[in-house]
């Protein structure tokens, strides 16, 4: 095995969605146990009446960062099969500077800085985000990044409706209630957690009006709310919705005539492209693909491997005989 086959060897092992590989299998459920006990040796340390094991939760948190830091550098190492269509120096940036790059060298640095500055002891609640990983090893977890990307538009939208019935409200609250509760209402802003807690329906209840006016004025308020909140949560339902109704057509229609599907033999030209490039210039579209008994909604990480089963939607049946 020469270097550039090992290399590209190391790649498939790290990283996600190799299920049919029982090295890259393994490697994963490894990450899994050792993102949990890094995050729950986080939380036992802060327990008073667990310090007299600080020494044991001490060498847990040194051991699972330095698998984060072995795994970090080795994502380096092999970031230009991660982003094969630029240059090698411009994939290790690329990764450095995604999320999930970033996401790693905030696990990492608060370790070197324990008992430094306040904000390198915050940045240990950047582990957390590590069990976005243990999602990422699911494949419903691509099905949730995708209907949020797909709705990322009406989603913004939805928020700044928010965002906007928030500072109305807060200014109204403050030109109602500041004569009468000018402690609480000092200013046009003042009223922003009151208005955030109400249009929210969380109701903490430690600001509250106290004028007849305000009272009603927050009863209108709080029916706003309830339709402020459900918009995004029908946003994101019916996005689920339509992913739900796409994979059972998928699987339902088959054999019609416009969705087709393919085999990946061992000498398939296609194994390793990604899905943005699979069928560039074919005006064919990936719809799903299947990885044995998991079915794969194809993003940006997804690279087709031997024995995949692609499901191409095309209007010409003979460009796949």
């Amino acid at each position: 095995m020469n270097k550039t086959t090992g290399k590209k060897r190391l790649f498939e092992i790290i990283e996600i969605g190799n299920l049919s590989d029982a090295q890259s299998r393994g490697f994963d459920y490894f990450m899994v146990i050792v993102i949990l006990l890094n995050v729950l040796a986080l939380f036992l340390e802060t327990f008073e009446h667990m310090q007299q094991y600080s020494t044991v939760i001490y060498a847990v948190e040194i051991a699972t960062v330095a698998v984060f830091i072995v795994e970090y550098v080795l994502r380096i190492y092999t970031a230009e099969y991660l982003y094969p269509d630029v240059s090698r120096g411009k994939a290790i940036i690329k990764f450095i500077f995604s999320f999930e790059g970033l996401v790693e060298i905030l696990t990492i640095i608060p370790a070197f800085f324990l008992s430094g500055f306040a904000v390198f002891r915050i940045l240990r609640v950047a582990r957390i985000l590590r069990l976005f990983r243990v999602n990422s090893y699911m494949d419903s977890f691509n099905v949730i990044a995708s209907v949020l990307i797909e709705k990322r538009n009406q989603i913004l939208s939805s928020l700044f409706i928010v965002m906007v019935l928030m500072l109305a409200s807060s200014l109204c609250m403050y030109n109602v209630e500041h004569d009468a509760q000018p402690e609480y209402f000092k200013n046009a802003f003042s009223g922003i957690w009151w208005s955030m807690s109400t249009l929210l329906t969380i109701g903490y209840g430690d600001i509250s009006p106290v004028t007849t006016l305000g009272r009603a004025m927050a009863i209108v308020i709080a029916f706003l709310g309830v339709g402020a909140v459900a918009i995004p949560t029908g946003i994101i339902s019916a996005g689920f919705v339509e992913q739900y109704t796409q994979a059972q057509q998928s699987k339902a229609t088959i054999d019609d005539i416009h969705l087709h599907t393919i085999i990946i033999g061992l000498d398939s030209a296609w194994i390793g492209r990604s899905a943005a490039d699979l069928l560039e210039g074919e005006n064919a579209v990936l719809v799903v693909a299947k990885r044995g008994d998991v079915t794969i909604v194809p993003n940006e990480k997804y690279r087709v491997e031997q024995g995949d089963e692609l499901v191409v939607y095309h209007t010409d049946r003979l460009l796949f005989e």
